[in-house]
């Protein structure tokens, strides 16, 4: 459908439930994609541009990583975290936190070179393009803990929190607030926040631990972004049924999640209207296994389920195994919904 509104405007529209003539666009691309189907990318791209983009870091001070985290072996980010990866074009995990043990606390390196933004440089790309921006240099307050104090520590830590536990969640949070304010004081649309806090059928830890620890974290971020002026955006994997109306109480503004394995009925029934849906198609099963039917029908019935005059955005990840005609039959069909 033609439209004489830029991909910013039409973003926003959809986040305000103000009725967009169409779904806005937003293809996830991993490194896997494009090494394993350079055309069909190309096709695809060629096809549905993307309405929204991330801004680049643009630090001034480069972060002091080592390797490459898409490639096969070790990669070293800016906090000292060694994740070991063991296929080109995904990421791999920690195998080696920094802080094993709390006699190990002091060993917290705070990157402060992610505080070295360009804000001219960013003011650039954001003047350049007609499309949505979204900020870098996500707050992931419980996986950093995970890469920090390795999983099993750390779920022991969240068992019985201690009180150096709780120092080093807000050392984190500091940080982040310090980050997050640093961004919406440039011209990015939103800022983004994530952490994974589902399994496939239920919450990694008890929604009471989350609560009384991380989302108080949440609404600072959702808070501080509003007090700017900016939407904000939340990427979180698994069955997170269970905190979803907090997050759309605090006013969080748009999920990325796994919606097929909570439900895309039972998602609309209770959220449809309250919150935008970024997205996501079944990356586990659809994309890798489905046929273009499976595609087509998926699209359409997020379309019917998640849109009131906006509330979603047309979003899938084209990583390990998805099938490029699966990808493009479902933004084909997203483009030609009746919205």
């Amino acid at each position: 459908m033609s439209t004489s509104l830029t991909s910013r405007d039409l973003v926003r529209k959809t986040l305000e439930f103000a009725s967009p003539p169409r779904i806005p666009r937003h293809l996830w691309l991993l490194p896997w994609a494009t090494n394993r189907h350079p055309e069909e990318v190309k096709r695809i791209q060629a096809r549905f541009p993307d309405d929204i983009v991330s801004c680049p870091r643009c630090n001034t001070v480069p972060l002091p990583t080592q390797g490459d985290p898409y490639a096969a072996g070790e990669f070293v980010d800016e906090w000292g975290c060694k994740f070991q990866n063991l296929q080109d074009g995904i990421i791999g995990v920690v195998k080696e936190p920094p802080i094993p043990t709390w006699d190990r606390a002091d060993d917290l390196r705070i990157p402060k070179e992610r505080l070295s933004v360009d804000v001219e440089a960013v003011s650039e790309f954001c003047g350049a393009t007609d499309c949505f921006v979204i900020s870098a240099g996500a707050p992931r307050p419980f996986e950093r803990l995970q890469f920090l104090r390795g999983t099993e520590n750390l779920f022991m830590d969240l068992a019985r929190p201690s009180g150096e536990l709780r120092e080093l969640i807000g050392k984190l949070h500091a940080f982040y607030m310090d980050e997050l304010t640093l961004w919406a004081k440039t011209p990015v649309d939103a800022l983004m926040i994530m952490d994974d806090w589902g399994a496939q059928d239920a919450m990694l830890i008890s929604p009471k631990t989350w609560r009384e620890l991380f989302k108080p974290l949440y609404k600072d971020y959702i808070d501080l972004a509003h007090q700017h002026g900016k939407y904000i955006f939340m990427h979180s994997d698994g069955h997170i049924l269970a905190i979803l109306p907090d997050l759309v109480d605090l006013g969080l503004d748009a999920i990325n999640s796994q919606i097929w394995c909570m439900g895309v009925e039972t998602l609309g029934e209770r959220f449809a209207g309250r919150i935008t849906f970024w997205g996501e198609l079944d990356r586990q099963e659809l994309l890798p296994r489905g046929s273009t039917k499976d595609a087509v029908e998926a699209a359409r019935s997020m379309t019917s389920h998640l849109h009131r005059n906006g509330g979603l955005i047309a979003q899938c990840e084209f990583g390990l195994g998805a099938k490029p005609e699966n990808v493009y039959a479902a933004y084909e069909a997203w483009e030609a919904a009746d919205v």
